[in-house]
């Protein structure tokens, strides 16, 4: 009867530790998951709209217009960012998720049929990110003060070679 005793103990030690565990867990607030957030994530999630210019590499540019959806992934972030112009339809999507600063995901540009991954830095109220894939290198900088955004893209390998955009939030 006593192995059964310490058995049960143990059970039932390991049990209450595992609820606290899960208890510890579940008293995390809402600020304590926002500081694991990189803080120019902070503000983002919703709809911003604006407009901006597409310069073509041969020199030529036109206006945009411009949509963008920023959703919130816990730790991690949902970019769809949707612009055109005369010529041009722009349906870029990333997910990328953080590591303190760090920040790493996929994207895909559904108008010309790309898709790679995406790394880079969270700062401040800036997120820059280099893209690589489908033939296409890039970088990506998005740079958030209040309702206001601005959002500057330079590419190689494709004719389009630079998006810069000014975006409101909705």
């Amino acid at each position: 009867m006593t192995d059964h005793f310490h058995f049960f103990s143990r059970t039932a030690a390991a049990l209450t530790l595992a609820i606290g565990v899960v208890a510890a867990g579940a008293a995390m607030t809402a600020s304590d998951l926002a500081a694991a957030r990189p803080a120019a994530f902070n503000g983002l999630t919703g709809t911003w709209s604006g407009s901006g210019q597409i310069k073509l590499d041969t020199g030529d540019s036109e206006a945009l217009k411009c949509r963008a959806y920023y959703t919130d992934k816990g730790e991690g972030l949902g970019i769809a960012l949707r612009c055109a112009s005369a010529s041009y339809k722009i349906d870029l999507r990333a997910t990328l998720e953080s590591s303190g600063t760090a920040l790493s995901g996929s994207w895909e540009e559904r108008s010309f049929n790309a898709a790679g991954q995406a790394t880079g830095q969270a700062t401040g109220n800036k997120i820059s990110l280099s893209i690589a894939g489908g033939g296409l290198t890039a970088s990506m900088a998005v740079t958030t003060t209040g309702a206001s955004q601005t959002v500057a893209i330079s590419t190689e390998g494709t004719r389009l070679r630079n998006v810069s955009i000014g975006l409101n939030k909705d």
